[in-house]
């Protein structure tokens, strides 16, 4: 059974937009100076400043403080090493490392325009990247969601060049997932057998702005707790069965609140004269990522151990990150072994339609 790393990450730079068509080039993202001199360099995106450039630094100092392996050179992490990525995954035990975005965190533009002359550039980059890997580095397709014919268009192209899942945030601007309006996606997504994968995000810039004024929690409440929210929405509305086929995954929130909102959605739905089903995850064709340090005993006491998946955040150095995931997953003894080859591998080769 392949290893899969359910979460695992690209750090955009100046080549991911290296692929956009000739009339796209006044969309192309450039790197500013800080406007308060702090000498930090930030994306500016459609005229405004949007996101650090090249990420979070200083890996290895978080590591030895909060004693997890976070570290990764920064040529594996911006994509100019991946024989090198390569390699690193096969000192990991890694055999495919799925990839998500690190920009797509947030909000990046304002115009339908540029949103589509960025997904379009990112997915070919993206693209690029699983054919020189040879298929050991999948990824997750991103959509100009304002325009919705292109959106198809970019999820059919991306699906044929080795994407596994579509990335989308909790709050979609001013939409939530459960929203009719993306409903050509979800069937689209059914017919091509991709999930769509709610990684932490959300692009409402003003729930963002409110839930970190003060800097107080704001990646926390603005985005972890919204992946909750997200997921309770989900099941309270039956979204999932509407397109039965469909497989949904909420990745990087950890696994710890699955106890919380089901334990919450039991007690609610039976006010209203409904009964939750004891697989709860599986009857919403649902997968979770969990981390290494998670209750997963009393997670598994809720959800079943064939929805849980594992994900090293890869080339991220926050909370969530542990490159040596893997292994600590098989070191651990706390879990069934049938239980780790189905959070390892079994779990997401299904997930994502991984086949090896």
């Amino acid at each position: 059974m392949p290893v899969i790393d359910s979460d695992a990450h690209v750090v955009e730079t100046e080549q991911t937009w290296d692929y956009m068509d000739p009339g796209d080039e006044k969309y192309r993202p450039t790197i500013v100076d800080s406007p308060n001199g702090d000498g930090v360099k930030y994306w500016k995106i459609d005229g405004e400043i949007r996101a650090r450039a090249r990420g979070p630094v200083a890996a290895a100092g978080i590591s030895e403080k909060v004693k997890r392996n976070m570290v990764t050179d920064d040529a594996k992490r911006y994509m100019e090493d991946i024989p090198g990525r390569i390699a690193h995954m096969d000192e990991l035990g890694i055999d495919v490392q799925v990839l998500y975005p690190t920009l797509y965190i947030g909000r990046m533009c304002d115009s339908p325009e540029a949103q589509l002359a960025l997904a379009k550039s990112y997915n070919r980059w993206l693209a690029d990247i699983w054919k020189e890997s040879n298929g050991r580095l999948r990824w997750t397709c991103i959509l100009p969601l304002d325009s919705m014919d292109e959106a198809i268009d970019q999820l059919r192209w991306s699906a044929n060049h080795g994407a596994c899942g579509v990335t989308m945030r909790s709050i979609e601007d001013e939409r939530l997932l459960i929203d009719e309006y993306f409903y050509p996606i979800y069937e689209e997504a059914s017919n091509l057998n991709i999930p769509i994968t709610v990684h932490i995000g959300n692009s409402n810039s003003y729930i963002r702005g409110l839930m970190a004024k003060d800097g107080i929690g704001g990646t926390f409440s603005g985005l972890r707790l919204m992946s909750v929210a997200s997921f309770h929405q989900l099941i309270t509305t039956s979204t999932p069965k509407k397109f039965p086929n469909l497989r949904w995954g909420f990745i990087e929130a950890s696994s710890q609140w699955l106890p919380y909102a089901v334990h919450d959605l039991r007690r609610r739905l039976e006010t209203r004269g409904r009964d939750l089903e004891e697989d709860v995850l599986g009857a919403y064709n649902i997968w979770v990522t969990a981390q290494t340090d998670d209750n997963l005993p009393d997670v598994l006491n809720y959800v079943s151990d064939r929805h849980i998946l594992i994900g090293t955040d890869y080339g991220h150095q926050d909370q969530s990150s542990e490159i040596e995931a893997i292994r600590i997953m098989k070191e651990d003894g706390g879990l069934k072994p049938s239980t780790v080859d189905n959070i390892l591998g079994s779990n997401a080769t299904k997930f994502y339609a991984i086949n090896l």
